[in-house]
């Protein structure tokens, strides 16, 4: 489903941010990409959102080379940065609604997937609080819970896990394996955590400054 064939990434003359990096996930795996901050992980993970592009190399969706991938059509990807963007003086409620409005959902479908997220990801107290209000912690329930209305074919997860509690952290991993992990879906996430990255993924790759060091 996606590849990334001998791809370089450089923002300056002396610092590369990928160097060679090549591999290959298929839908139902669940990917780890595991480094110390400046390894990588950002980096791999924006470029497969359409947001960065290789200076060197190829990146492969679903057998179609990245830049002529339509993200509209040919594939169906879910996007949680470390910074998740959202309409900060709006609420919680309102930022939910938002995302199905702009896909022209039905009225009425839209009060029931709002009600019912609101529901299911315990965000009562807080449906009327205005983003800008809320916790880390509670930024990213609400995140979730948007990508929560799509059928995903990529999840892509940027460092949502390193500055939580841990009762925090194992609400979202309890979400994440809920809601992402599924045999048709295929998830990446990046993390500086080993154990958390060998209880969640099914593949882990190994970066450090810019380099695959291995693939487990």
């Amino acid at each position: 489903m996606i590849s990334f064939v001998n791809v370089y990434k450089k923002y300056t003359k002396e610092f590369f941010a990928l160097s060679n990096i090549n591999f290959k996930f298929e839908k139902g795996d669940s990917v780890a990409l595991l480094g110390p901050e400046s390894s990588g992980k950002t980096c791999i993970l924006r470029i497969l959102a359409g947001l960065e592009t290789p200076d060197k190399g190829e990146v492969f969706v679903k057998n179609i080379p990245l830049k002529k991938v339509d993200y509209s059509s040919d594939i169906s990807m879910g996007y949680i940065p470390y910074k998740a963007n959202f309409f900060d003086k709006k609420t919680v409620y309102e930022n939910l609604k938002y995302v199905l409005d702009i896909r022209k959902t039905e009225k009425s479908v839209i009060e029931e997937k709002v009600n019912n997220a609101i529901i299911d990801f315990r965000l009562e107290g807080i449906a009327g609080e205005k983003i800008y209000k809320l916790s880390l912690f509670q930024k990213y329930l609400v995140s979730i819970a948007r990508l929560s209305f799509r059928k995903l074919d990529i999840v892509l997860i940027d460092n949502i896990f390193e500055e939580l509690n841990l009762s925090e952290n194992k609400e979202l991993i309890k979400l994440f394996k809920k809601y992402f992990v599924k045999p048709n879906t295929l998830v990446i996430f990046a993390t500086s955590d080993e154990k958390l990255a060998q209880s969640i993924a099914t593949s882990i790759v190994h970066l450090n400054y810019g380099a695959i060091d291995k693939i487990d």
